[in-house]
């Protein structure tokens, strides 16, 4: 998620199954159960799903380009970034 968060920073979360696109939220890999992402949503659709993806799309990474929607519920949106020098 460079540049918008770094390695090592801290988040808090909270669970909400109300997406919306331009969140950046949490979500469990669809295809490594126990792996959590941080990745941007791109879009919400009406089945309750939504696309996900990285804000630096130069590196190679895992969204829904290469996986597919995810469900929004089970997902976190991300409510507080703290500081990597409060870590």
């Amino acid at each position: 998620m460079e540049p918008t968060l770094v390695d090592g920073q801290g988040l808090l979360t909270m669970p909400s199954d109300r997406a919306r696109a331009g969140q950046v939220r949490c979500v469990e890999h669809p295809e490594r159960p126990g792996f959590w992402l941080v990745k941007r949503v791109a879009d919400v659709r009406r089945d309750g799903t939504m696309t996900v993806e990285s804000d630096n799309r130069s590196a190679p990474t895992a969204d829904s380009r290469s996986f597919g929607p995810v469900p929004v519920a089970g997902s976190y949106r991300v409510v507080v970034r703290i500081p990597r020098r409060w870590m």
